[in-house]
C-alpha cells in the first residue's frame, strides 16, 4: 500500500531529479509548460485488434466522430494508430495502414485538430507527417535516423517510447528491470542526443508501461506499472517532458476497468508526468482538475 512516508522517502532520495526543469512541449503552434498545464493525448484505434475496445473506430466516419468528441472533452492532441501494438495481433501492412489513416488525418488536420501518429513504419510516418500530423509517437527504434530526419523535415515533435525490442510488436524477450530507470536514462539519453543531431528540436519520452513486456503474472505487471509511474520523475534529468500511456489493469479492476486510468493518473501525476495518453479523456481530465484544485488548497 502506498503511504505518504514512502513517497516522502522517494522524493528525498532523488530530490535533484524532482526539482529538475523540463523543456516546454510544442504541439503544432502551441507551446505548453506541462508542469503547469498537463497535456491529454487521446486515442483513436483504427485496428479492430486493439485491446481497449472503447477506443476502436470501425470506419473513418466513426474515427472522425470519436476524435472530434475527444477534443470537445478536453484532449489536446489525438493519437491515431492503424495497427495494434499487441504482439499477437494481426500485422497490418504499410499500404493498409495508410489507406485507413488518410481519410481521418486529412479532414482533422484541415480542421486544426492536433494529431499524433503512433507508428514504427517509416512509410506510414512519411505520409502521415506530410498530411498534417504534428507529433510522431515512435513505438520502435529500428529506424531512428530515418524517423528523426522525417520529423525534423516536418518540424514534428517526437515521443520516444521505451520498448524492449526493435518495436512494439517485436520484443526481444528481455525481462523488465526491477529498477528500469537506469536503463531508460542510458537509452533515452543516447536517442535524444541523436535526434537533436539530426535536427529534431522537440522531444518527449515514454517509459513504455502501456506496451507489451515479458511478465506473465498480471498483478506483478500492474505493480511494476504503478512503481514505474511513481519513479518517472527520476527521468526529468534528461530535460524533456515525460509521457505515459496510462494502464488500465483489466485483471485488477475487473468490470470497473474504465476507472483504472483514473487511478493511474494520480500515480503518474505524483511521478511528474506531463503528457497523459488516455482512452478515457473525461475521467482523466476530471482527475487532473481535482488534483490541481487540491494542490491549490494545500
Amino acid at each position: 500500500m502506498i503511504r505518504l512516508t514512502d513517497l516522502a522517502r522517494l522524493a528525498a532520495e532523488h530530490a535533484g531529479d524532482l526539482a529538475h526543469e523540463v523543456a516546454p512541449l510544442r504541439i503544432g503552434d502551441r507551446v505548453i509548460d506541462t508542469d503547469r498545464e498537463p497535456v491529454l493525448m487521446s486515442v483513436v484505434n483504427l485496428s479492430r485488434d486493439s485491446a481497449y475496445r472503447e477506443s476502436v473506430a470501425v470506419s473513418a466516419r466513426a474515427a472522425l466522430r470519436m476524435a472530434r468528441t475527444q477534443v470537445a472533452q478536453g484532449a489536446d492532441v489525438v493519437d491515431l494508430g492503424a495497427e495494434s501494438s499487441r504482439a499477437a495481433a494481426a500485422e497490418v501492412s504499410a499500404d493498409e495502414q495508410i489507406r485507413a489513416l488518410m481519410p481521418v488525418i486529412e479532414p482533422l488536420a484541415d480542421e486544426g485538430v492536433a494529431l499524433s501518429l503512433e507508428s514504427y513504419d517509416a512509410r506510414v510516418v512519411r505520409v502521415g507527417l506530410a498530411a498534417g500530423v504534428s507529433v510522431l509517437n515512435l513505438t520502435g527504434s529500428q529506424d531512428d535516423d530515418e524517423m528523426f530526419a522525417l520529423a525534423a523535415e516536418h518540424g514534428a515533435t517526437v515521443v520516444l517510447c521505451h520498448v524492449l525490442g526493435r518495436h512494439a510488436r517485436a520484443l526481444d524477450g528481455r525481462d523488465v528491470d526491477a529498477d528500469p530507470v537506469p536503463r531508460m536514462l542510458d537509452g533515452f539519453g543516447a536517442r535524444i542526443e541523436r535526434a537533436r543531431e539530426l535536427g529534431v528540436t522537440d522531444l518527449v519520452i515514454d517509459p513504455g508501461v502501456g506496451f507489451s513486456f515479458r511478465m506473465d503474472d498480471m498483478t506483478s505487471r500492474a505493480r511494476y506499472q504503478a512503481t514505474t509511474l511513481l519513479h518517472s520523475f527520476r527521468l526529468r534529468r534528461l530535460g524533456v517532458p515525460v509521457c505515459h500511456a496510462l494502464p488500465h489493469a483489466f485483471e485488477v479492476f475487473g468490470d470497473q476497468f474504465r476507472s483504472g486510468e483514473g487511478y493511474f493518473t494520480v500515480l503518474a501525476h505524483l511521478g511528474g508526468t506531463g503528457v497523459y495518453r488516455t482512452h478515457e479523456v473525461p475521467l482523466v481530465r476530471a482527475v487532473l482538475d481535482a488534483l490541481a484544485m487540491t494542490s491549490a488548497e494545500v
